[in-house]
């Protein structure tokens, strides 16, 4: 099993996800009237897919799954290309995406060094140090020294994945964001293993389909997706 896709829903994709994409320097790999996949390879680290997926109306839900942008050594002009890009100022920490999302642009630091364009996937827990143990095992990234309640790619480089408490408890409302694990062959014992460590199962009603959702302990959205033949 390995953490595959980060997933945005999305009023425009194609806006959204052109956004994303030269943000992170992806490479497109899906385009299609219903949405758009890009890929970010970290050299010699992770491959992360960013998948925008049309939807019918905005949500009122506040965000729970964060992206942090590197900022490197002027951290001034990547906001003033964030600007440029379509990104607009909500403060003077945070930027807010084509539609809406927050953003920030992080200062260079140790927890940093090896990450990629994106810093870091920060997801919001009402307990970190539970759902830090709970996302280790789910995607097999480790803790990183110095940063407390943050993964990272067994090779030490790519994006933090950060458990960061909670603003507020999960509602009932879909996050317009969340991720996605790819099982693999072998893995027979993953949802009933998730649900012992306090993850949960939802019943969806749209259709039958590939893959299956599931919440973490903290209620934020995952899905496991099928072993590629």
């Amino acid at each position: 099993m390995y953490f595959e896709n980060i997933v945005f829903d999305a009023l425009d994709p194609h806006r959204l996800g052109g956004f994303w994409e030269a943000v992170v320097g992806g490479v497109r790999i899906t385009d299609v009237p219903e949405g758009i996949e890009t890929t970010l390879a970290v050299p010699d680290g992770p491959e992360l897919d960013l998948c925008f997926q049309r939807v019918p109306e905005p949500t009122t839900a506040s965000p729970r799954v964060h992206l942090d942008v590197t900022g490197g050594p002027d951290p001034d002009a990547v906001v003033g290309r964030l600007i440029g890009l379509g990104a607009r100022r909500l403060d003077d920490t945070t930027l807010a995406d084509p539609e809406g999302s927050p953003l920030r642009v992080v200062a260079a630091g140790p927890a940093y060094d090896g990450a990629s364009p994106l810093a870091a996937i920060r997801l919001e827990s009402a307990d970190p140090d539970r759902d830090t143990a709970f996302w280790a095992w789910l995607t097999g990234w480790t803790p990183v020294p110095g940063a407390p309640h943050a993964l990272r790619h067994p090779t030490g480089r790519g994006p933090l994945l950060a458990l960061v408490v909670e603003a507020a408890p999960k509602g009932a409302t879909k996050n317009r964001r969340h991720l996605d694990l790819r099982l693999e062959q072998g893995d027979d014992t993953v949802a009933a293993e998730l649900i012992a460590r306090g993850g949960h199962e939802l019943v969806v009603e749209w259709g039958e389909l590939p893959w299956r959702s599931y919440t973490d302990p903290s209620g934020n959205e995952l899905c496991l997706l099928p072993a590629r033949s």
